[in-house]
């Protein structure tokens, strides 16, 4: 009795995820803007990041004290925004595995990421890492309320980080399902973002633009003369 039970464990797993196959199927079949956002919601990524961006915005109104910085902030921050997020892919996400002595070094994001990249429609791969996340979101509140000279800084930085991980984790969601681009703006992030995964890893890190930061640090080439790398799929694969 006690033998048979890991391989009913195993029988049930399979039926599970089975049915999560089939699931994310029908989603992708003829999808609409407002199907993509109910299965955005179903995870937990945006939750969190969401009930932060909430938390932030109520603490800022009630705080009030605004000031000339309130405004400049988010406007410098959404400025680097396209650099930061540039850096994060290519120092962080396509970090490669090292060893210190004993001691390995892969973070969880760079895991999950490398994992993304063998099989960029598989949904749940598509979002920060949970435990990731919430270690984030503590430091992000840390900062907010001991790293700026008035509290209501902090909290328009909180407010406006928040604002930029919710617009990232809603269009890199939406990039890998099969929600066709409508206008050019999407579309030209669409197509970026599509060549970093079937064309070539090397090019092409920012998610939510097209043309900025990679134009800065050369990582834009013509795709028509670039040349398909083999382990697009399989990131440091030798």
């Amino acid at each position: 009795m006690t033998s048979a039970q890991p391989s009913e464990s195993s029988s049930i797993d399979a039926t599970a995820r089975a049915r999560v196959r089939r699931d994310e199927r029908a989603l992708r079949r003829g999808l609409t803007l407002g199907a993509a956002a109910r299965e955005f919601v179903r995870h937990p990524s945006p939750w969190l990041i969401g009930i932060t961006l909430v938390a932030a915005l109520t603490g800022r109104m009630i705080v009030g004290d605004w000031q000339p910085t309130d405004v400049l902030v988010p406007a410098v921050m959404l400025a680097v925004f396209p650099i930061f997020e540039w850096i994060v892919h290519v120092t962080v996400l396509h970090w490669r595995p090292r060893r210190v002595g004993p001691i390995a070094i892969d973070s969880e994001l760079a895991r999950k990421h490398r994992e993304h990249h063998v099989d960029p429609r598989d949904i749940p791969l598509i979002f920060i890492p949970t435990k990731t996340l919430v270690v984030l979101v503590v430091v992000l509140v840390a900062l907010a309320l001991l790293a700026f000279p008035r509290v209501g800084l902090g909290l328009t930085f909180l407010l406006t980080i928040t604002a930029l991980g919710l617009g990232y984790e809603w269009t890199h969601y939406l990039i890998h399902t099969d929600y066709k681009p409508k206008h050019s703006l999407y579309r030209a992030i669409w197509r970026n973002h599509r060549h970093h995964h079937y064309k070539n890893e090397h090019y092409w890190f920012t998610v939510t633009s097209s043309g900025t930061a990679d134009r800065l640090f050369g990582t834009a080439p013509d795709p028509a003369t670039t040349p398909t790398s083999p382990t697009a799929r399989r990131l440091h694969a030798t």
